[in-house]
């Protein structure tokens, strides 16, 4: 756990510098950038030397009123020390977003998909055109309050060894919201699926950390395996050592899979901790660390691109579940958890079944329901 003091700041570090060897066919009109190709794959290197402070990156589908917050929240909360620039990929939105950012905010370089090419690829987009020495990820339905931004960046700069780190979210109406956690376990899984009892959702069993973390008039920032993906501010040298998001999520747990990642790598050369040793002439190992800097606060609206297509955006987080799974646990965790989704599916088709039959809904949404859940079935 670190302390409030971390609050002191060291000199900028220098960083090694990584050509991208791919070429991306770009047009370029008005200061726009157009892709005209595929997404760059997950571990590619980035295409631009780190030539500014912070790289903050906006993907936004369909959230044109609450990407200009998102915008006007960074915008409005400069500051002399650092430089940074802002990179927003409008994921083919039929609201007008693009043209919003293209009049109002002409600072900012935009990415104009053509077609939603997915969260994971949209930010891999921008990565890839990148130009600071850390990168923050922040979500169009999320506003910054005061100096958060400049909080977690003067944090990771007092701190070699964090890789990441993410503020504490709160909902519009001030009530807080759930912005760290652990990495998926059975317990989860199940609690998902049975909610027993509302002190065990909000327990470590379910993944939380404790309440009391977050409070307090100088709450001092803890490790964590994983952020909610609302704001997640990280260093490019590691981005270098582990690689981008992974394009086969296309909604939801690509930020689950990238700390995972970012967790099981070891520190790079001139960021570990000096003098402890496990056996007589060998250091110890140094992993990454992530955490939550409680003292920098975020606006999350929540779920403003996802609730647009509610069974589509269901597929797809037991989608990306399930592909995690395959990706990081054994295979007999993978069994488990099939069979947990399967019963847990069932009986939440039973209860369907029933309101059907009383009356409660209507034909389409039990047939809606029994679709998404059949998919969801066979991925298993």
């Amino acid at each position: 756990m670190v302390s409030q003091g971390c609050n002191c700041l060291t000199n900028m570090i220098n960083f090694d510098v990584y050509k991208s060897l791919a070429q991306t066919s770009l047009l370029r009109k008005k200061g726009e950038i157009i892709m005209q190709t595929q997404p760059r794959q997950s571990n590619s290197y980035f295409a631009q030397p780190p030539v500014t402070d912070l790289s903050i990156i906006v993907v936004s589908y369909n959230t044109r009123d609450l990407l200009r917050e998102c915008l006007q929240s960074i915008y409005h909360q400069p500051t002399s020390r650092y430089q940074f620039e802002v990179l927003v990929v409008d994921n083919a939105s039929s609201d007008g977003s693009a043209e919003m950012v293209r009049a109002e905010f002409g600072g900012a370089k935009l990415i104009a998909n053509g077609e939603n090419v997915g969260f994971g690829a949209a930010n891999n987009q921008a990565l890839q055109q990148a130009q600071g020495h850390y990168i923050l990820l922040l979500n169009p339905d999320a506003t910054v309050v005061g100096p958060a931004i400049w909080q977690m960046l003067a944090f990771l700069e007092a701190q070699p060894g964090a890789a990441v780190v993410s503020p504490a979210l709160q909902y519009p109406d001030g009530k807080f919201q759930e912005g760290a956690f652990h990495f998926p376990t059975l317990a989860q899984i199940f609690l998902d699926l049975f909610p027993l009892n509302w002190r065990l959702t909000r327990s470590r069993l379910n993944g939380r950390y404790p309440r009391r973390f977050y409070g307090g008039d100088y709450p001092r920032a803890f490790e964590i395996d994983f952020p909610l993906g609302a704001c997640l501010l990280v260093r490019r040298t590691v981005l270098e050592q582990v690689g981008f998001l992974d394009e086969n999520f296309f909604m939801y747990m690509e930020e689950i899979d990238w700390c995972y990642r970012i967790k099981q790598a070891q520190v790079a050369r001139g960021y570990e901790e000096v003098g402890l040793r496990f056996r007589s002439g060998r250091k110890r190992p140094h992993y990454w660390q992530i955490f939550c800097l409680p003292a920098a606060k975020v606006i999350h609206h929540g779920g403003a691109s996802t609730g647009q297509f509610r069974a589509e955006s269901f597929y797809q987080l037991y989608r990306s579940r399930n592909y995690f799974y395959k990706k990081h646990y054994s295979h007999s965790f993978q069994i488990v958890a099939r069979w947990l989704v399967r019963l847990g599916l069932g009986l939440k088709l039973v209860g369907a079944a029933f309101r059907r039959i009383v009356g409660r809904n209507g034909v389409s949404d039990f047939q809606n329901q029994w679709r998404v859940y059949r998919r969801i079935w066979r991925l298993q």
